[in-house]
C-alpha cells in the first residue's frame, strides 16, 4: 500500500511538472513576483498565450499525433531510441517562438528564457544519441537557473523561493527514479543542464 502511494505521488509530480511547461512557469513567476507585474494585463496575457502556444500546445499536439501514428504507448515514447522526433518537434516550435519574439522586439530577457530552453533542447537531442537524460529535471534546473538569473538582474534576495524550488526539484527527481524512468546520474545531469543553460543565456541576453 505504501509503495502504491509513493508511485501515485510520483506520477502526479511528473504530470504537474512536465518539461514543456518550464518556460511558461518562468513567465508566470516574472509577471506575478517581479516588478514586471506592473505591466498591462493585456500585454502579459498576450505573452503568456504566445509562450503557451509555441512551447506547450504545438509540441504536445505534434508529439501526441506522432505517438498515435506510430501506435506507441506513453511508456514506449519515453524510450531513448524513440525520443528523437519529440525533441525535433519541440525544437522547431521553440525556434518559431523565439523568431516571433525577436520580430516583435520583445525584451531580451524574455527571449533569453526561450533561447535557453531551445539550447537545452539541442543539448538533450545530442546527449540522447547515447544516453537518456531526464528532461523533467532539465525543466526544474531551468526554473532554478531563471530564478538566480533574475535575482541578479532585478537585485532581490531569492532565498525562500530558491529553497522551495530545490525541495521541489529533489521531490521530482526522486519521483523519476521511483518510476524507474531515470537513474540518479541522469537526474543530476538533467538538472545541471537546465540550470547552467538558463542562467547563462538569460544573463547573456540581458548584456
Amino acid at each position: 500500500m505504501r509503495n502504491r502511494t509513493l508511485i501515485n505521488i510520483a506520477k502526479v509530480l511528473s504530470s504537474l511538472f512536465m518539461p514543456l511547461y518550464a518556460p511558461l512557469w518562468v513567465f508566470f513567476g516574472l509577471f506575478l513576483f517581479s516588478y514586471l507585474k506592473m505591466l498591462p494585463w493585456g500585454y502579459k496575457l498576450f505573452v503568456i498565450a504566445l509562450v503557451y502556444f509555441f512551447t506547450v500546445f504545438v509540441p504536445t499536439l505534434g508529439i501526441t499525433t506522432f505517438r498515435m501514428f506510430k501506435k506507441w504507448t506513453r511508456l514506449e515514447l519515453s524510450h531513448r531510441e524513440h525520443r528523437h522526433m519529440p525533441y525535433v518537434v519541440a525544437l522547431l516550435s521553440y525556434a518559431t517562438c523565439l523568431v516571433i519574439m525577436t520580430k516583435m522586439n520583445m525584451a531580451m530577457f524574455f527571449r533569453g528564457v526561450v533561447m535557453s530552453a531551445l539550447i537545452c533542447q539541442i543539448i538533450c537531442i545530442t546527449v540522447n544519441a547515447w544516453w537518456k537524460v531526464s528532461t523533467h529535471m532539465v525543466g526544474m534546473g531551468g526554473l532554478v537557473g531563471a530564478l538566480n538569473a533574475f535575482s541578479v538582474l532585478f537585485f532581490y534576495n531569492p532565498m525562500w523561493p530558491f529553497c522551495a524550488l530545490l525541495l521541489l526539484s529533489g521531490a521530482l527527481g526522486t519521483s523519476r527514479i521511483i518510476l524507474r524512468q531515470h537513474s540518479l546520474a541522469q537526474v543530476l545531469v538533467g538538472f545541471g543542464i537546465g540550470y547552467i543553460c538558463t542562467m547563462t543565456f538569460i544573463l547573456i541576453g540581458w548584456m
